[in-house]
């Protein structure tokens, strides 16, 4: 009896999962979802005819995944592999996996990442948050672990920082990530208020997404081509919240965003939502105090009012009321990661921004705000940088480092002025909007 018991227990709470998977995708249009499917497809990785197109998505997002696939294939693609993962199990693993499994990165799944490379493959990854599915799992067993894979994958992780191969980021709601970000609101009311949020701040929610990609598209460029003429020394930062950084800038930087172009000339997107501009700082000019705005992810833990002091480009200090372990793990993955590798500006008056919402999720807030990149910089932020040798590029001022993870400072206030080689101040942003 026991057993009976237990597994027509299981069947019910395998039901139930199901039914919970199910609805969320009768809560959006199945228009909307070819569009926003056909968006990552066509704008996102450009696939292009006779391409290897790898998904990875969480078994949650089957729905969603599949329609990529279709239209994947409606692109020319030659095949599309489907790469699924399952968090909770992730979280099995972190939680019982024997120590020395937890330390390395099987030799197999590095060979499938340079076999899919070398093939010429486009990536999308497809991702919805669960903040709490990773409470009391270890913090350091999961830093372990991650730092194993950036290191037997650190030659693909190369390729798509470069953007030497093409890759889009792109976010679909759960019901537990929706309750998180409208907790007043019932289940199914805040997964649909996620819905149209997730596709109004990805541009997915008009009549051509496509259309709304290319005008957004030709805005980039316009406000890129003015930094890059300008070649600023230095990025000076300032807001209420307390941040006053000074950021350097290397020589012959280059300004990227929006859209940017692989080896072979082909335009892709690499996020959904995409609304920063931004470039590399040099590696050892970096001064003074950043103060977060938005919470951080990270390894499924949340870093939360949390501020970075820097000196000489280095952090030197660092406090989180929340998190405090996991932001340390962060910064002491590696040599590189007490650096920085991005700057980006990003204006308060875009569909995301005007939401005013906080998302919990990277992706999605640091698009609403100026923010850094505590990590390696792209070879692609410097003039003619994917030709360089990473000695050249060291030497350039461009930090290296195993991993890249933005943290979110703009605010409505916030003040950027650009400063010249000879002093002369230009002012860039006032009260978090572009005045160029």
């Amino acid at each position: 009896m026991f057993a009976l018991k237990t597994m027509v227990e299981w069947a019910k709470e395998l039901g139930a999962e199901y039914a919970m998977i199910k609805g969320k995708y009768e809560l959006v249009s199945q228009e909307q979802l070819k569009k926003y499917a056909e968006l990552a497809v066509r704008m996102g990785v450009n696939v292009q005819k006779n391409q290897l197109v790898i998904i990875h998505s969480d078994i949650e997002n089957v729905t969603f995944a599949r329609l990529i696939q279709t239209a994947a294939y409606d692109a020319g693609a030659s095949n599309v592999v489907m790469d699924w993962t399952d968090e909770q199990s992730t979280k099995e693993f972190y939680l019982h996996a024997a120590d020395d499994v937890i330390d390395q990165f099987p030799d197999w799944q590095a060979a499938r990442f340079k076999e899919w490379d070398d093939a010429g493959a486009a990536y999308i990854h497809v991702i919805s948050e669960n903040l709490d599915l990773f409470k009391g799992v270890s913090s350091e067993r999961m830093s372990h672990f991650q730092k194993a894979s950036r290191t037997k994958l650190k030659t693909h992780y190369a390729k798509t920082r470069s953007y030497e191969i093409r890759w889009c980021l792109l976010a679909v709601p759960s019901f537990a990530w929706a309750t998180k970000v409208f907790p007043h609101l019932s289940k199914e009311e805040a997964l649909q208020s996620l819905w149209q949020l997730i596709l109004q701040g990805a541009r997915a929610d008009g009549k051509n997404p496509i259309k709304d990609w290319e005008n957004h598209a030709r805005a980039f460029e316009s406000r890129k081509k003015i930094l890059n003429d300008s070649q600023f020394e230095a990025l000076h930062f300032t807001s209420s919240r307390g941040t006053n950084l000074f950021v350097g800038m290397p020589k012959n930087h280059l300004y990227i965003g929006g859209g940017v172009i692989d080896k072979k000339g082909i335009p892709s997107f690499p996020n959904i939502p995409t609304e920063e501009i931004f470039s590399a700082p040099h590696k050892n000019k970096v001064n003074g105090k950043l103060v977060a705005t938005k919470p951080l992810i990270y390894g499924g833990s949340v870093i939360d009012d949390f501020y970075l002091i820097f000196k000489d480009g280095r952090i030197t200090d660092y406090y989180a009321a929340t998190g405090q372990e996991t932001l340390q793990s962060l910064i002491e993955t590696d040599e590189g990661s007490y650096y920085l590798g991005e700057i980006a500006l990003v204006s308060n008056n875009s569909p995301l921004s005007q939401a005013d919402t906080l998302l919990y999720n990277t992706l999605f807030d640091e698009n609403t705000a100026c923010h850094i990149g505590i990590g390696n910089a792209s070879p692609s932020n410097l003039q003619n940088g994917s030709n360089l040798s990473e000695v050249e590029l060291r030497e350039a001022g461009l930090n290296t480092s195993l991993l890249l993870v933005n943290v979110t400072f703009g605010t409505e206030d916030m003040i950027v002025v650009g400063i010249k080689e000879e002093g002369t101040e230009v002012l860039l942003m006032k009260d978090g909007d572009f005045q160029f």
